[in-house]
């Protein structure tokens, strides 16, 4: 951050067992907590502004189908095309 432009400090409280997992993480991806936290915080407002875009969507278009949703999560989860043994 350059130095007249300082990054936000934010104090939080969290369960013991969240904070042992958090430290465990950050440590594993060689991130301090801070970064970490901003990483998740991030991950969870892309999230958050997903869910509003599928609600408008469907406020619009009407409710996805049960294979429009099984199709998505092949997408996300990378098994589409793929067939089960």
């Amino acid at each position: 951050m350059p130095r007249g432009n300082p990054a936000p400090k934010l104090a939080i409280t969290v369960d013991p067992d969240v904070y042992e997992q958090v430290l465990e993480a950050a440590k594993a991806e060689g991130s301090s907590v801070s970064a970490w936290m901003t990483a998740a915080a991030r991950r969870a407002l892309a999230v958050r502004d997903g869910l509003a875009a599928v609600a408008e969507w469907e406020a619009e278009h009407g409710q996805l189908t049960e294979a429009e949703l099984e199709a998505a999560r092949q997408r996300v989860t990378g098994t589409a095309g793929r067939r089960s043994a």
